[in-house]
């Protein structure tokens, strides 16, 4: 299964986040990355989700979340149950990963040390979406989805996704985008943006058959 995730429309600007400490090493500010256009309006870190599949290929794949630059490499990921999860620090400063489901933790990691990296695999135990943030940098934030197969993928800078080796069947197939409409700051001066968007269709794959399904954001 392939397609593509699009924004439809005029995209709105999104002002760069101040650094809030280690200016030295990180800079004056970053660019808000809840929105990444790349050619022809493609959004880059769009989840798309296969619901329902009951049988097929196993999870496989390690997930890197890496602090490099002061920012989380990648801002979205993906990964299925049992897959495996890292955090790095690739940075020469503190930074503290803390991950949530909702409002409780999942995994919060302290990382005082360049090259430290830690498995934060056993923390993923259910599905979900983890907002991960770092308690020492306000303006660093990612996404983690934790999705109950290993048919899930994250569309790239041209807003493509693939997703391979589907049985054949109809499926509901989700798209997820964290959101990108600023609705300010909170107590800890943190961006804050709209909820985030989902859309549901239904798709049919044949034997040897490739499917495709184009979602849109506006």
């Amino acid at each position: 299964m392939t397609g593509t995730l699009k924004f439809i429309g005029t995209p709105p600007k999104l002002e760069p986040i101040p650094v809030n400490k280690n200016r030295d090493v990180c800079g004056e500010s970053k660019p808000s990355e809840a929105l990444v256009l790349g050619p022809d309006h493609g959004v880059k870190g769009g989840v798309v989700m296969l619901e329902g599949v009951a049988r097929g290929k196993k999870g496989s794949g390690d997930v890197l979340l890496d602090n490099h630059k002061c920012l989380f490499v990648a801002h979205v990921t993906a990964v299925s149950l049992g897959g495996r999860v890292h955090v790095k620090n690739s940075d020469p400063v503190l930074h503290n990963t803390h991950g949530f489901m909702g409002k409780p933790t999942v995994f919060n990691v302290a990382l005082p040390n360049k090259d430290q990296l830690i498995d934060v695999t056993r923390r993923l135990a259910k599905p979900g979406v983890v907002h991960v943030l770092c308690d020492a940098h306000t303006h660093m934030a990612a996404w983690i989805l934790v999705h109950d197969s290993p048919y899930v993928a994250v569309t790239d800078e041209r807003g493509v996704f693939r997703i391979a080796d589907v049985p054949p069947g109809t499926y509901k197939v989700t798209m997820w985008h964290e959101g990108f409409r600023g609705r300010g700051v909170d107590k800890d001066g943190r961006p804050v943006y709209e909820e985030p968007q989902t859309v549901t269709r239904e798709v049919t794959i044949a034997p040897r058959a490739v499917a495709t399904v184009d979602f849109e954001l506006r």
